[in-house]
This record gives C-alpha cells, sequence and structure tokens, in this order.
C-alpha cells in the first residue's frame, strides 16, 4: 500500500495482517505510528527508545517534565517496567485490563526513562482494541511497550478517528492504523498505586476516564470517597468566567495535588482544549441567550429550544458514556466552523458525569 500524497500511509479498519507487521516493523526502527485505542488515537514509539520516544515530544510539542503512559499487550510482564507490584494493582490489573485504565507503579531503574518525565514511576496501560492489541503481539515479540499518548498537539483536543490524526500531525506519523471511532471517547482513568504505603493501602484516582471510581471502588472493597480523599486529593480551583451567566469551571492543576504525587497526563488546568474559547453554561442561560446568538456553537444532551440560522447547537447525546464517545468529535466540528465561542451546557452532578465534566471544564479554563 502507497503513502497518500503529503501524508501518513492510511490503513482501513480491515487491517490485513501484512500492514500490522509493517507498523511493528516501523516502530521497532524507532518511527511513529498512530494507533487506534478504545480510549483515543495514540502516537506510539518504542518506548524503550529514548531517541523514538523524543520524536513523540517534538512532534506533540510536548513539555519534557509531562510523562506518557506506556501500552502493553494483555499477556506481556508488567514487572519488564515495575520495580514492583501490589496485590492492589494486581487486582485492578485482573479487573480492568485490557480496558481504559492506567496504573501509576514504581518504575524498575533504567526502564523506559524517557518515558518518565524525570520521576521514578512509570504509568501503564492495556488497550482494549484489536488493531493495538495485533500490533503489540507483533512488536519486540510481544514483550515490548509503546509510548501513546494522544496523537495530537499538546493541550489540544485528543483524536478519536484516523482522519484526526491526519489533520492534525499529517507527515510527522509514518503510518495510521485506521480502527474506526474510538469506542470510549475520552483517555483512561489514572490511578497511582506508586505510594500505598503512604495512603492507608488505597490507590488515589489522579484522574477521571473510562473507568469510574464507582468499579474501582467495588473491585476494591472501598468508598468511592476513599480514593479521593485528602491529603491526596486533587483540589479544584474556581476559574472566573467572562459573565455571570457562565458558570464558574472546576479546573483541576497538577500543583494543587500532594506534593510527592506523580505528574501524569491530563492534568494541568488547561487541556483537551479547541482553539476556539469555549465556555461553561447554566441551563437557563443557555436558553435565553441562544435565540440572539450569533456565531455561537453549542454542545447540550438535547435539542435547541428554537431555531437560529446564526448560530449552531449541537444535540448531544443524554447518557454519559455515550456523550463522552461523541466528545471530541463534536468539540473538533465546532472548532472548525469559524465560530466565535463555544458554549457547553453544566452538565449533571452525578459520578457518572465526572470524566466529560472533566474534560469541559479542562477545555474552558484560560491558557496559560
Amino acid at each position: 500500500m502507497q503513502a497518500e500524497a503529503g501524508g501518513p500511509q492510511r490503513v482501513t479498519e480491515a487491517t490485513h495482517p501484512r500492514e500490522i507487521v509493517q507498523a511493528a516493523r516501523l516502530l521497532e526502527a524507532g518511527e511513529l505510528v498512530g494507533l487506534p485505542t478504545e480510549t483515543v488515537y495514540g502516537l506510539a514509539a518504542d518506548a524503550a527508545n529514548p531517541q523514538a520516544v523524543a520524536k513523540i515530544y517534538a512532534a506533540k510539542g510536548r513539555p519534557a517534565n509531562h510523562p506518557v503512559i506506556v501500552h502493553l499487550r494483555r499477556d506481556a510482564d508488567p514487572m519488564r517496567w515495575a520495580a514492583e507490584l501490589s496485590d492492589v494493582a494486581g487486582k485492578l490489573m485482573a479487573t480492568f485490563w485490557p480496558g481504559p485504565l492506567t496504573l501509576v507503579l514504581p518504575r524498575r531503574a533504567g526502564a523506559a526513562e524517557a518515558c518518565a518525565g524525570g520521576q521514578d514511576t512509570i504509568a501503564l496501560r492495556c488497550p482494549d482494541h484489536p488493531v493495538a492489541q495485533a500490533v503489540l503481539a507483533s512488536f519486540r515479540g510481544g514483550q515490548g511497550g509503546l509510548a501513546a499518548p494522544s496523537a495530537n498537539r499538546f493541550g489540544r483536543i485528543s483524536p478519536t478517528t484516523a482522519a484526526h490524526v491526519r489533520s492534525e500531525l499529517g507527515a510527522a506519523v509514518s503510518l495510521v492504523l485506521d480502527g474506526g471511532a474510538c469506542a470510549v471517547g475520552i483517555e483512561s482513568t489514572i490511578v497511582d498505586c506508586s505510594r500505598l504505603h503512604t495512603m492507608d493501602g488505597l490507590p488515589r484516582i489522579l484522574r477521571p476516564g473510562g473507568v469510574q471510581a464507582q468499579a474501582i471502588a467495588a473491585a476494591l472493597g472501598c468508598t468511592e470517597q476513599s480514593l479521593l480523599a485528602p491529603p491526596h486529593r486533587l483540589q479544584g480551583t474556581r476559574l472566573q468566567p467572562q459573565r455571570a451567566d457562565l458558570e464558574p469551571g472546576l479546573a483541576v492543576q497538577a500543583t494543587d495535588a500532594a506534593p510527592e504525587a506523580p505528574r501524569v497526563p491530563g492534568a494541568l488546568a488547561s487541556h483537551y482544549a479547541p482553539v476556539t474559547p469555549l465556555r461553561m453554561v447554566q441551563v437557563a442561560a443557555l436558553d435565553t441567550a441562544w435565540p440572539l446568538a450569533q456565531r455561537i456553537g453549542v454542545l447540550a444532551p438535547r435539542a435547541a429550544p428554537g431555531a437560529n440560522r446564526h448560530s449552531r447547537w449541537l444535540a448531544m447525546p443524554a447518557e454519559a458514556q455515550a456523550y463522552a464517545q461523541a466528545l471530541y468529535a463534536a468539540l473538533r466540528e465546532l472548532d472548525a466552523a469559524g465560530l466565535e465561542t463555544i458554549w457547553a451546557q453544566v452538565l449533571p452532578a452525578d459520578a457518572r458525569w465526572d470524566a466529560v465534566r472533566d474534560r469541559l471544564h479542562r477545555a474552558a479554563a484560560e491558557k496559560a
């Protein structure tokens, strides 16, 4: 198969074994590959090759002190990367892998230093996607690891289709494997298992994502609150809106964590953001402003309250999981529409919406 003119090669959802092998050989040669997972598309490189990992940071414009997650095959040995594996971590792996759960563990000396952001921890995940698993099975005999942060420019909207990867990174990626639209649509939940001896034997959730806190608590036989409790709870800071009808967003900042908490992806106040300014808006204020809105894009889990040919309303799913799956594609659609502002309706406070609220509030945060 020939490369597309002016961009990386595209592989369809019906990816043939030879394209899987090609991707694995490119990765072994130190090249970058766009890789589908169930969460978002990753920009993959050999986690054990510092020069290859450096290409990820260069392509994304990612700061060097921001760690990246290492992705493993379902039967790979995590002890090639981790210095120790607690019973808690083992139970979470057995329950949720493969799946959208990342575990932060003590890093084995000398392992994947380029992926650690200068820390003594390593973030590991086992993706639940047939294409990702096929590549991992072919890559370095099935025991290699792939660094694979989201395949987009740093801080911007994560990609959930192969087309998003190609449009954003272009020729910086040698090959893009097309596994269709991502089933989960937002990033993995990140759980810190590196400091259990200082945290009453329980891990802490550092980023909400595809696995809900309730499910993790059920697996460990603890309460949801104990996974978020002080002193290791990520504290929120209120953002000041431009108008009184715009809801202040809860933005979580990396510096708000306990000092010893490891740095993890997606922990900056501003992240997952479109270029077009995004604001969180209360339901009543949105309905009042909508009829006269000019060049406004709206994300709301319902139909528009009326017509407005000068603005654009995207009716999102009313169920949290489906909303999450559609979120990034919807943000990209509105970001490309030449609008002045995007308004996102305030979402329900219930825990099922935690990860989606997190992504929207970070997307709405003021840029540093």
